[in-house]
């Protein structure tokens, strides 16, 4: 799977990745659930608009980038008709060829891994053929039970071409309460050796230059992120917090290697809810809030290649 991503980044020269994590509030008025609606009603009008707010900067930056990164707790949040539009955005992602990587986090063990590397990754037996249950491409997963929670993501992706995202550095602020902390056993801090890991885990997953076990590693954390491009020269990162969280262009140089792979870097509100922001409000209306995510998609697409690569 990360081959396909690797071609579609080069294809649209877009080392990029739209975060789909929609709010209510980040709705304009058209699409907003009507007032009055209370109880299934309004869940029901909450998925369904969130689905068509998806739907529109979907449409208009589809030939742009690469790959989307719906985070599952948004849609969560409407209990089964935000699982549907969830999974509505997943299918109509695919429909524009666009990879989709499911921004989940989950991490347990055994056969509970299992069946959340299968609801997002992998297929389940129905009455002898099979089925894609959410059918993303690629899930993110928390490391924190070690390999018992990794190894099981990992088997479903090799079973079914699918990959993974671990997470390293977190580009959050109190990230470094337990991930920048320094292990005795080693004398480095905790990401490093989590990093070291997370290369260790793909190892048997190569394809080409990269494996399917990626790491997150945020933006906000450019020195963090210089040391673990070396630590992982073959982990693709996936890179939050560009934009709305801080991290511009020229802290993403050295996440990068030198063939300009390497990295796919990650925007939400700071993309999808564009038309709120000054630079770009002026130019867009609410009814054209998609050509506002756009503009904003250019804009980042020329500040990383301006200054990243």
């Amino acid at each position: 799977m990360i081959k396909k991503l690797i071609d579609e980044i080069q294809k649209k020269n877009a080392p990029i990745v739209v975060g789909l994590d929609p709010t209510l509030a980040m709705l304009p008025s058209h699409l907003s659930p009507k007032e009055g609606l209370s109880g299934e009603a309004f869940l029901d009008a909450a998925g369904e608009a969130i689905y068509e707010f998806n739907k529109a900067i979907v449409d208009t930056t589809c030939d742009l980038i690469p790959a989307v990164k719906p985070q599952i707790a948004m849609y969560e949040q409407f209990g089964i008709p935000g699982l549907i539009a969830f999974k509505k955005t997943v299918d109509y992602c695919h429909s524009k060829g666009l990879l989709v990587i499911g921004d989940v986090k989950r991490g347990d063990i055994g056969s509970t891994s299992t069946a959340y590397a299968t609801a997002h990754l992998g297929t389940v037996d129905a009455s002898g053929q099979t089925v894609a249950p959410f059918d993303e491409d690629f899930a993110t997963v928390n490391p924190y039970l070690g390999t018992d929670g990794i190894k099981p993501f990992v088997d479903v992706c090799k079973a079914n071409d699918k990959g993974i995202f671990v997470l390293v550095k977190t580009s959050n602020p109190s990230s470094g309460e337990f991930q920048d902390q320094t292990l005795e056993s080693t004398g480095r801090p905790l990401y490093e050796y989590v990093g070291e890991m997370v290369e260790k885990w793909g190892s048997d997953t190569m394809e080409g230059d990269y494996t399917n076990v990626g790491a997150v590693v945020g933006a906000t954390y450019p020195e963090m992120g210089k040391r673990l491009r070396e630590v992982m020269p073959h982990t693709y990162i996936l890179v939050p917090g560009y934009g709305a969280q801080g991290g511009t262009g020229a802290d993403l140089k050295h996440f990068f290697n030198k063939d300009g792979l390497g990295a796919i870097v990650n925007s939400s509100r700071g993309i999808i809810a564009a038309y709120k922001n000054d630079k770009y409000k002026d130019r867009f209306s609410e009814e054209n809030f998609a050509d506002a995510s756009r503009a904003a998609v250019e804009d980042m697409l020329q500040d990383i290649r301006d200054n990243a690569l």
